[in-house]
């Protein structure tokens, strides 16, 4: 099955894109993803690490899920966490040189 880009005119498609991107677009949640960078981990490891406590950072780690961004396993009482498709990571470094870019910009219009 080949995916071709959006179809601007498609809007399940278009509300799909939105859906995913709104459910990175949120500074816990951005947290989280750079915190998953390493790779699988535990709930009881996420909370500490971004701060905030367990059941604000479970309700961001569901969001991410449901939209397909994150995957979950559950051993025991433990539940574990990791990025269910690693192409987030490249939409993350993207966003990063835009915003290297535009600082630059900024700068050169300061100076």
């Amino acid at each position: 099955m080949k995916l071709t880009r959006t179809d601007p005119k498609d809007p399940k498609a278009l509300a799909w894109r939105a859906e995913i991107l709104k459910a990175m677009a949120q500074p816990t949640r951005l947290a989280i993803l750079e915190f998953l960078r390493g790779g699988e981990e535990c709930v009881c490891r996420i909370f500490p690490a971004i701060g905030g406590n367990q059941p604000n950072i479970s309700k961001h780690l569901n969001l991410m899920k449901k939209a397909g961004v994150l995957e979950s396993r559950q051993e025991g009482t433990m539940t574990f966490y990791w990025i269910k498709d690693t192409r987030v990571f490249e939409i993350l470094d993207l966003v990063d040189e835009m915003m290297r870019r535009e600082t630059r910009e900024r700068l050169k219009a300061v100076g």
